[in-house]
């Protein structure tokens, strides 16, 4: 290779290198770029040369769109990465293997690829499955911080202890933190933001967030090319890991065998160990006595379901984030109506700005009800509070109005009675939000009334073949 040569080739990276530092961190710059040789210029086609295959699968990964805003700058659109990839460190290097990053569409490209898969013999990397690596988990997604978590009484404890972590990573008791709930109440959006944060404050501090999935496959692609020692060199200089869904581990006996051994090498340096679970600890099956034993070493948080005003928290931040203004009377009927979880909370806020959006109309009363009953039908749920009011109403030839009203008439007390007893039997509403749709009556009177008809159910035949009649309804 001439000296003019290498010149160019030397001076096209040097050219990519000024994009990549300016969209990476300088801790990944160092881990992941510094070690970068460039190999060889042909034309257009730039060969870079990298110490491993999971260095290679890594880059490909993580940084497929940084290298192609890289290549764009210094080559042109038309411009093509090769990787030289070292299969043998020792006495005696194997001739350098090449795979096509797929920044085109050329058959060239693709012919490379399929030639490169097609020879088992020299142990080419697989190629990426596909050129679009944005929704790779391995991210850390900005828009998850501190600032729009919401904190409520189902989420303070975990809230707490994950802001000192981000303050301090490695440095609490707090480690390992172990996350749990059920789904959509915000583990990832709370580890993640403890993982933006110790970005965003500790520059020189390496933050790997990757789900327990991914993490298996990545152990399991590190086998299958001879690269684990890799693998686990590159987990084991983690200053911060956040894994996330830490139970799909389960039964992977050899992943949690690595798992464990990076676990304490991160423990005993003082590196920061976070993870996510649908579940408490002691409930985890398929997970070895002695993972389960070190997950308990620090702190163990769990996160519920928002009380209401939490919920109407959420709803208030997501419309303002939004720039959009609803009646406080629509929001509270979408915190009182929707008790699950967060992400479905704020599933049903984006459908109403969509609705309100393609109707042209504000978002009202109406609107958020006709919403809320399309949300539940396409989900399968049984009934809403206002599909059993409008069939208890009819059976008993009375008014909403009437269930909604103060009155104390008999001919509506009962059948008041009546449809609270189906909102508390068919709804996973709390007994405060049951007494909201009923015109803002107390848990107790929802309580008074749950009971008043079971008695009535036992003691007259009449009451209950009524109500077997009217639950027909909802079949």
């Amino acid at each position: 290779m001439n000296n003019q040569f290498q010149h160019d080739v030397a001076s096209v990276w040097e050219n990519c290198l000024q994009v990549i530092k300016a969209n990476v961190s300088e801790q990944s710059f160092k881990t992941w770029f510094e070690p970068i040789v460039p190999f060889r210029l042909a034309g257009k086609t730039l060969t870079i040369q990298v110490p491993s295959q999971f260095f290679y699968e890594w880059l490909e990964e993580n940084y497929i769109h940084v290298l192609r805003r890289a290549l764009d700058y210094a080559i042109g659109r038309d411009g093509q990465l090769e990787y030289s990839i070292i299969i043998d460190t020792g006495g005696d290097r194997q001739p350098p293997i090449k795979v096509h990053v797929p920044t085109t569409n050329s058959p060239e490209a693709a012919e490379a690829r399929q030639k490169a898969a097609a020879d088992p013999k020299k142990q080419t990397p697989h190629p990426p499955k596909g050129p679009d690596t944005s929704e790779l988990d391995l991210f850390l997604n900005s828009n998850y911080s501190f600032d729009n978590y919401i904190e409520g009484d189902c989420n303070r404890l975990a809230r707490s202890a994950g802001m000192a972590v981000a303050q301090r990573p490695g440095v609490t008791s707090f480690n390992p933190l172990l996350i749990y709930g059920g789904v959509g109440l915000g583990k990832t959006h709370l580890v993640q933001a403890i993982g933006n944060h110790i970005k965003g404050h500790y520059h020189d501090k390496f933050v790997v967030y990757v789900s327990s999935e991914k993490f298996t496959n990545q152990f399991i692609n590190a086998i299958k090319s001879n690269t684990l020692q890799d693998f686990t060199d590159f987990y084991v200089k983690v200053d911060a890991l956040i894994l996330d869904d830490v139970q799909f581990l389960s039964g992977k006996e050899k992943t949690q065998d690595t798992f464990f051994h990076i676990f304490n090498h991160l423990h005993q340096s003082g590196k920061q160990i976070i993870m996510t679970s649908d579940r408490r600890p002691s409930e985890l099956q398929g997970l070895q006595d002695r993972l389960l034993s070190r997950f308990k070493w620090g702190l163990t948080a769990d996160l519920q379901q928002p009380d209401l005003e939490t919920r109407i928290a959420i709803i208030q931040r997501k419309l303002q984030a939004e720039g959009i203004y609803i009646d406080a009377g629509v929001i509270e009927y979408v915190a009182h109506s929707v008790n699950t979880n967060v992400r479905e909370l704020e599933g049903v806020i984006i459908s109403l700005m969509a609705q309100a959006s393609l109707v042209r109309r504000d978002i009202d009363l109406e609107l958020a009800k006709n919403v809320l009953k399309n949300i539940v039908s396409a989900e399968e749920k049984e009934v809403t509070i206002d599909t059993i009011q409008e069939v208890v109403a009819d059976y008993y030839d009375i008014t909403i109005a009437d269930l909604k009203s103060k009155s104390r008439k008999k001919e509506l007390v009962y059948p008041r009675q009546v449809a609270m007893f189906f909102a508390k039997e068919l709804t996973d509403l709390s007994l405060k939000s049951i007494g909201y749709h009923f015109g803002g009556r107390d848990h107790s009177t929802v309580i008074h009334a749950i009971q008043t008809i079971s008695d009535l159910m036992e003691q007259q035949d009449a009451v209950k073949e009524a109500i077997q009649k009217i639950r027909s309804n909802f079949a």
